[in-house]
């Protein structure tokens, strides 16, 4: 892997954090997530939304068990799940802003929650797991250049840069908290 792109956060714009990914930059099954995703730069609407998720479920320990369905997920294993997903999608980040050619394989997120055992975790552990992803992914993402953010790598058979990866985890986590909204509360 060889690039020549200094490795200089000064190569910084506000305009490629606030830009949308390009339908090429991901799968098109993620567009919808994307949509969800306010204008404006991506690192502050991740701030706001921990911010915003932190002190929201915070409040749900007595209803953390809760399924709005048989069969469906608990508060508990949907905040497990979005941690999950956004380990993934920064992964995903980091390899195509590295220029790492390896296809990056999808994942079954119904065998992760399952197995992710967040049903018997206290909310406010899996909500303190929740905030160090969301600093690590921010800490990536600040580091990165136009160069870097825009850079395709492949994931589940699609492109994805490191900029898409961040619009679909915001999104992606936009989603699950309508679906809390709506169902749960």
């Amino acid at each position: 892997m060889t690039d020549a792109t200094p490795d200089a956060t000064s190569d910084i714009t506000p305009d490629a954090q606030a830009t949308r990914p390009a339908a090429g930059e991901h799968d098109a099954s993620f567009g919808p997530y994307i949509a969800q995703v306010p204008d404006g730069s991506i690192l502050e609407t991740l701030v706001a939304q921990r911010d915003e998720l932190i002190e929201r479920w915070s409040r749900l320990e007595d209803r953390a068990e809760h399924r709005y369905a048989d069969g469906k997920w608990s508060i508990k294993e949907v905040l497990g799940h979005l941690v999950d997903c956004e380990r993934v999608f920064g992964y995903r980040a980091l390899c195509a802003s590295r220029g790492d050619a390896t296809s990056l394989p999808g994942f079954d997120e119904n065998e992760y929650n399952a197995r992710g055992r967040h049903h018997q975790r206290p909310l406010a552990e899996i909500l303190g797991e929740y905030n160090a992803v969301r600093e690590s992914t921010l800490a990536l993402l600040a580091g990165l250049d136009d160069v870097r953010l825009t850079r395709l790598g492949r994931a589940n058979g699609s492109p994805v840069s490191a900029r898409a990866a961040a619009w679909i985890t915001a999104g992606h986590e936009r989603h699950h908290a309508n679906v809390i909204e709506e169902r749960y509360l």
